[in-house]
């Protein structure tokens, strides 16, 4: 029996519906427009797409997107000057600084820069901080992580109690899903490429997130029977039938872990809809707090 896809596409439009009708009522009742500010540095090809697909987003949900690009050759100076100013602009509720930076500039101080009111991304070491420690609440969480926990939501499977399992440690997915799962009771494992009987570990697991950025690397005799599989990997492959030359394939064998698993998300169409749909959701909040302030 195949597993019951879980649809990303269809999970982000209604969450999106939501989240627009939520600006309207903002603005109905006089509060200023939600607004996010995109900072580019330098002409990545990948991260000049994914920044048009979120002011696009941004335009259809009702929320102000104000874009910012400086030249690869930025210095840590100007770029952390353009934060701070951003900072200090009431117009912006939310900042993103599109990752990968180029490789002389500092990531970390980047972020640092970053006010935790507007850090919509969820990658301020204080967020990240909070995240990590019990009792205590992130004011944002990382979008791709966020939206993979929303996924497993939307299955009906309960957290509390069951084996997870994370395969990829990275701070942008694997480590924030992690602690996610720990917030939700699950009893986490993760793995790694170092980790040993990798298939076996897997196996183990009610819940199964893949973010190891190796393309189709979890094949389906790795699934437990029924178990809820999120695949977050996004890999090109060669494929001379495709009028690009390529497909994209997740970190998941599809068609061999969907005659396993109870319910999986596709690539595309599963994990990456979510990414910006919890942006658009994390600017809104970011615009209720200082609405308060």
């Amino acid at each position: 029996m195949s597993a019951q896809i879980i649809d990303g596409n269809a999970v982000a439009a209604k969450l999106r519906d939501e989240i627009a009708a939520d600006v309207a009522e903002m603005v109905g009742a006089g509060l200023p427009r939600p607004g996010l500010a995109a900072v580019l540095v330098g002409e990545n090809p990948a991260s000049q797409v994914y920044v048009r697909m979120k002011r696009k987003a941004c335009e259809k949900a009702g929320i102000e997107s104000y874009g910012y690009t400086l030249p690869a050759d930025a210095s840590q100076e100007e770029l952390e000057k353009l934060v701070k100013e951003l900072n200090a602009d009431p117009k912006v509720n939310g900042i993103l600084v599109q990752l990968p930076l180029p490789g002389h500039l500092d990531e970390e101080r980047v972020l640092n820069a970053i006010s935790i009111e507007k850090d919509v991304d969820g990658f301020n070491p204080i967020n990240i901080g909070r995240l990590a420690q019990k009792g205590r609440e992130s004011l944002f969480v990382p979008c791709t992580p966020d939206g993979s926990i929303y996924l497993v939501d939307q299955t009906g499977v309960s957290l509390k109690g069951a084996n997870a399992v994370v395969l990829g440690r990275s701070n942008i997915v694997g480590m924030p899903v992690a602690l996610l799962l720990v917030k939700r009771d699950a009893t986490v494992t993760i793995c790694h490429s170092r980790s040993k009987d990798l298939p076996g570990i897997c196996r183990s697991a009610d819940v199964l997130i893949a973010a190891v950025g190796r393309p189709e690397m979890v094949r389906g005799d790795w699934i437990k029977p029924g178990a809820v599989v999120i695949d977050v990997g996004v890999n090109r492959v060669d494929d001379p039938k495709e009028e690009k030359g390529y497909r994209l394939v997740g970190d998941v064998a599809f068609e061999e872990a969907k005659e396993v698993a109870g319910w999986i998300s596709p690539v595309p169409g599963g994990v990456g809809p979510m990414t910006i749909t919890m942006l658009l959701r994390n600017t809104v909040r970011a615009a209720k707090i200082q609405a308060k302030q």
